[in-house]
């Protein structure tokens, strides 16, 4: 008999429990949940030639920044696509090797031409959208309408009780000013599946983008204590909280959840999430007035730098910059400015300019050299979105060149900065500002 996948798209293997246990951990997967790698592990050893299941393993291993294991079993899977399985299967494997081997161009090409064909093929549906997806570091300055422009044109395949399409369409649609439509379909998607990390996180964005904070603290604390420390996205959600505190002003509860939650001796997240998570946290805090304990700046520098020894990713690079910047590493912030000053004129960095501009703004703004750091910033500011990433995450370079513009007295540009965040998301840190501007 054939067996089939959620979506009803059959499934080359012959054996029921591989693949019930490949639905359970494709789920798991897409909802960032633990217990998908034992899911999968479980197909394979049901169905040793199931190639998905290697495919869907190799994935995960990609998602926990893993490369070499993902590497050795996205080999094992293209070893098993053969004349038993379906074109469908053979394509998505391709699509996975090609993102594994970090073949992004191709994989995005791949990805998009796949589910032009297959639409509801989640899993390489997935590889584009999200903040940490292909559109996103992809280099493009638009790639939050892109995500809802892909969302748009397959949402006819997915029905409307589906939890995963409604969580990544709400987000898509979220971030990119349709704030209250998106919260809708995220907060119909949690209902679906509570226990889905993903859907948390991006209704903690949609808040965000909305100034609810009040909503966006009440969510995280009744959600995120039935999260299991070890999934990939604990931290990171525990970080929505410390930007809610640091709206409030609450520079204590902030460093509290950083301590306990965020930090990477505590974090069981990805190194992405950690290094941009602390870098970005410790920023926020310093720039807006209060004080970073001795030791912390050091500290994160000093896990990132081992986690990320070479530049050339834009996101990761502009977070190293504030952890050079912060700690004085005048010597390592020039080698990886220089570096990316060439990547970007070999054409080898897709976000281009905007990634070494910001180093720069960083090293000024630490020395205090504000006029610099306006002078830097302010021409660029509509190239930050070309580092991917969120709206949240992405708001670092445009508060560094707002406090700058305040201490420089440029009142007027600092004030219709203002105004126009404050017009995007209601902010009581924002507010207070525009009313310092104005005594």
């Amino acid at each position: 008999m054939a067996k089939f996948d959620t979506y009803d798209l059959p499934l080359s293997t012959a054996s029921d429990e591989a693949a019930a246990l490949y639905r359970e951990g494709v789920a798991l997967m897409l909802s960032a949940w633990p217990g998908a790698a034992e899911a999968l592990d479980g197909a394979i050893d049901a169905d040793p030639d199931f190639a998905l299941a290697h495919a869907a393993r190799a994935r995960l291993h990609a998602m926990r920044a893993q490369p070499a294991e993902a590497h050795g079993r996205i080999v094992v899977a293209q070893e098993k696509v053969g004349s038993t399985h379906t074109e469908r299967e053979a394509g998505h494997v391709n699509a996975l090797m090609l993102a594994i081997n970090g073949r992004s161009q191709e994989t995005l090409a791949s990805a998009l031409a796949h589910v032009e064909r297959w639409p509801h093929d989640a899993i390489i549906l997935s590889l584009p959208i999200g903040a940490f997806g292909l559109f996103a570091f992809s280099g493009m300055a638009d790639h939050n309408q892109a995500k809802v422009d892909l969302c748009a044109r397959h949402a006819a395949a997915f029905p409307d009780d589906d939890w995963w399409f409604l969580t990544y369409y709400g987000w898509s649609l979220a971030e990119n000013g349709e704030v209250a439509r998106g919260r809708t379909m995220l907060e119909r998607a949690i209902g679906l599946r509570r226990e889905n990390a993903n859907t948390a996180h991006a209704l903690a964005h949609a808040m965000f983008e909305s100034g609810a904070n009040d909503a966006a603290d009440a969510l995280i604390a009744n959600w995120l204590p039935d999260y299991p420390r070890s999934g990939i996205l604990h931290g990171h959600i525990a970080w929505h909280a410390a930007l809610v505190a640091l709206e409030r002003g609450d520079a204590d509860r902030a460093l509290a959840i950083y301590a306990d939650k965020v930090q990477h001796s505590v974090s069981l997240g990805t190194p992405i999430h950690i290094v941009s998570d602390a870098a970005s946290l410790l920023w926020r805090l310093q720039a807006y007035g209060h004080a970073v304990p001795e030791g912390l700046w050091q500290d994160a520098a000093d896990y990132a730098r081992d986690a990320f020894p070479k530049p050339g990713h834009a996101f990761v690079d502009a977070h190293m910059t504030l952890l050079e910047a912060a700690t004085g590493d005048n010597a390592g912030l020039f080698r990886r400015i220089a570096a990316l000053d060439e990547m970007v004129a070999n054409g080898a960095l897709g976000a281009g300019g905007i990634v070494p501009a910001i180093g720069r703004a960083a090293q000024a703004f630490a020395g205090g050299d504000y006029a610099g750091c306006v002078r830097i910033l302010e021409p660029m500011a509509a190239d930050v979105a070309r580092i991917g990433g969120s709206n949240a995450q992405r708001e670092f370079p445009e508060d560094m060149l707002l406090i700058a513009l305040m201490r420089t007295a440029e009142t007027e540009k600092a004030r219709a900065l203002l105004d126009r965040r404050l017009h995007r998301r209601p902010s009581p840190r924002d507010s207070r500002w525009l009313s310092g501007l104005a005594s």
